[in-house]
């Protein structure tokens, strides 16, 4: 009687371990329905998930606990999540400071989510999570594209240089027909572009101060590519000539 309650027992335990197996899968499959560009699965195993962001610098390791009974994913048993740990690659004394940058935002957003386990208590909802970091990943990738856009082509702009300190972009502007030069700081964070920056401004030749500055920024709306937009638009209403 004892060895057939044993035997039942292991069959109940290998159904349970076929359905964990199933549930992974299903887990799998709908995170690959998503198709975000941002993140690449590295590992899925039993006990652990592994996602990388931005080329290997952002790493997310999703640690898993038992099955648990529920409803989700048609019924059948779904993980625990126990922990989610982010950790950074990045060589930050051989990255270029746009690089830096864009590393400080993701994890300034990170930081500021609070428990990331508590938004995320089972597989069910790794999907949304991995949504809102792909996001932010992509917004901050765009802005370090357009930082080094600038830095390489910003003399087309009268910017004559582009100075990064932690999340702070400094500009420098200088103009012969305007008779202008000037330094201008924006206050970057991770929900650029979705608001327009603070900024300050020190001028070191001609009449172009905050008020000047602050008609021209607030005139470009936020979004896809602002601040490559703010120094066009800085270009052409206020360098192109003396004010």
């Amino acid at each position: 009687r004892e060895l057939s309650e044993m035997d039942a027992e292991d069959e109940q335990t290998q159904a349970e371990m076929e359905e964990l197996k199933e549930t992974e899968k299903r887990c799998l499959e709908l995170l690959e329905k998503y198709d975000f560009t941002e993140w690449e699965i590295t590992e899925w195993s039993e006990q652990q998930a592994v996602f990388n962001f931005l080329y290997d610098s952002v790493k997310l390791t999703v640690v898993f606990g038992p099955p648990t009974d529920g409803d989700d994913f048609s019924e059948e048993p779904s993980r625990t999540i126990i922990s989610l740990n982010f950790e950074s690659f990045l060589d930050e004394e051989q990255a270029p400071p746009s690089s830096c940058l864009v590393q400080r935002l993701i994890f300034q957003f990170i930081e500021s989510q609070g428990s990331w386990q508590e938004k995320c208590p089972t597989l069910y909802y790794l999907p949304q999570v991995l949504h809102d970091i792909s996001l932010v990943v992509n917004r901050c990738k765009i802005l370090g594209e357009e930082l080094e856009f600038l830095d390489r082509w910003g003399g087309k702009f009268n910017l004559l240089k582009t100075d990064i300190k932690d999340t702070e972009v400094k500009l420098l502007f200088s103009s012969f027909a305007a008779f202008a030069k000037f330094e201008l700081a924006l206050a970057l964070s991770a929900n650029y572009p979705s608001a327009a920056l603070p900024f300050s401004v020190q001028t070191h030749i001609g009449n172009i101060g905050e008020k000047e500055l602050s008609a021209v920024l607030s005139s470009v709306p936020v979004g896809h590519h602002y601040l490559r937009r703010t120094v066009t638009l800085i270009h052409h209403n206020l360098l192109q000539g003396p004010r």
